[in-house]
């Protein structure tokens, strides 16, 4: 409705979903292109966790490269936690919430360009985030027990690298560097400065990871989107799309700004898109 785009008018539909989906066996993004009516846009599911979302916008890019009719698409963020196997509350370091964020993108749209996205990946730790029971290696059977909710940050740390604290140490370091690689890395492909940067808009993380990540950044914490995760909580893969829309319609962000979403994701990856506002 703000961008004045009627459903109909879509060819790329692209859901990126941090959580489950409320069924198995089921497309979800198809059936949200369904609901909205868009049916003749190609329908596209994002499933990469917390980084869902900035990744999509370099999915609606390729898209665009490969399909010259394709001319606006609409990118959806969306969280629901499924609290019989995630405590909000205690399964990541910040408190998980729901919530949805979209974005519509024209090609050749004369604001909030977007540039580049980089991604790092290290497939290593793909374990650390992992639910045992439900998938395909242990399917639930009505004699099992409920499964155990997903671990606490700590306890998961502890399980994963069997009490190593100094490999725990090495990975926390690891993950902020890679936050600023990935950066760097998306700053000289773009042919930019990160000094240039105006805003990082990271995942809605707790005061604490705000301020590691500003001082690995080298930028003060008022920089990001700090305040705006405070206020709000983790919605998933919508935390950046959210943030945007508020620093952007509250006047914080202005024409010609950079902008740098960024994300970490279990994979792991970690994520970085740039657009020039």
């Amino acid at each position: 409705e703000r961008a004045g785009v009627a459903p109909g008018d879509l060819d790329l539909v692209v859901l990126a979903a941090a959580d489950l989906a409320e069924y198995l066996y089921w497309d979800a993004a198809a059936a949200v292109q369904a609901r909205l009516g868009a049916y003749g846009a190609e329908a596209l599911l994002v499933n990469q966790a917390c980084g869902g979302g900035v990744t999509a916008f370099d999915t609606v890019a390729g898209r665009f490269a490969t399909h010259e009719s394709y001319t606006t698409a609409l990118i959806i963020g969306a969280n629901r936690v499924c609290e019989e196997y995630c405590d909000r509350l205690a399964t990541n370091t910040c408190v998980n919430g729901d919530g949805a964020a979209a974005a519509l993108v024209r090609r050749g749209a004369g604001g909030c360009r977007w540039l580049v996205t980089e991604t790092l990946t290290d497939g290593r730790y793909a374990d650390f985030h992992r639910l045992e029971a439900g998938g395909s290696a242990r399917p639930f059977t009505p004699s099992m027990a409920a499964p155990a909710r997903i671990a606490a940050p700590a306890d998961r740390l502890q399980e994963f690298f069997d009490g190593d604290i100094g490999a725990m140490f090495d990975f926390a370091r690891t993950t902020l560097a890679r936050n600023r690689e990935v950066l760097e890395r998306a700053c000289a492909r773009a042919g930019i400065l990160p000094g240039s940067v105006a805003r990082i808009i990271h995942l809605h993380d707790n005061r604490t990871a705000f301020a590691d990540l500003a001082a690995e950044l080298g930028v003060p914490l008022e920089r990001t989107n700090a305040d705006l995760a405070l206020a709000h909580g983790h919605l998933g893969c919508a935390d950046q799309i959210f943030s945007l829309d508020h620093l952007i319609t509250s006047g914080a962000l202005t024409p010609g700004d950079l902008v740098a979403l960024t994300s970490v994701s279990s994979g792991m990856h970690w994520t970085c898109t740039l657009l020039r506002v």
